[in-house]
């Protein structure tokens, strides 16, 4: 049942990212509903991957690069889902920031910690 409550969040905060910014769309909710689902599959399977992959980049950056990371990763969704559009590289880095703190906030407010 969580996890289904933090999919809805996740397609909520697609839904608030895209209307705070217009280099981001999504057309509707089953929209946002599949663009999280499938974003979550990603930073699931290949984010891992992409970090042990770039982990001396990263280390000498202090971290950094790991924004990079999530940017592309936020703008290769964007590229095949058809209804979710992200207009570039640094469309895509800014939506996954803001993605990543309306989603902890929205986790943070909805989702008690005791289950």
């Amino acid at each position: 049942m969580k996890l289904l409550l933090l999919w809805l969040i996740n397609a909520v905060s697609l839904l608030a990212v895209a209307y705070l910014m217009p280099s981001i769309v999504v057309n509707s909710f089953t929209t946002a509903l599949i663009a999280a689902l499938i974003l979550g599959l990603v930073n699931t399977v290949i984010r891992p991957v992409l970090i042990l992959l770039t982990l001396p980049v990263t280390l000498l950056t202090l971290g950094l690069f790991i924004f990079v990371i999530n940017g592309f990763l936020f703008w290769f969704v964007g590229s095949f889902i058809d209804g979710f559009t992200v207009l570039g590289f640094w469309a895509g880095f800014w939506g996954a920031m803001a993605y990543s703190v309306i989603s902890w906030l929205l986790a943070g407010i909805i989702v008690s910690g005791k289950d």
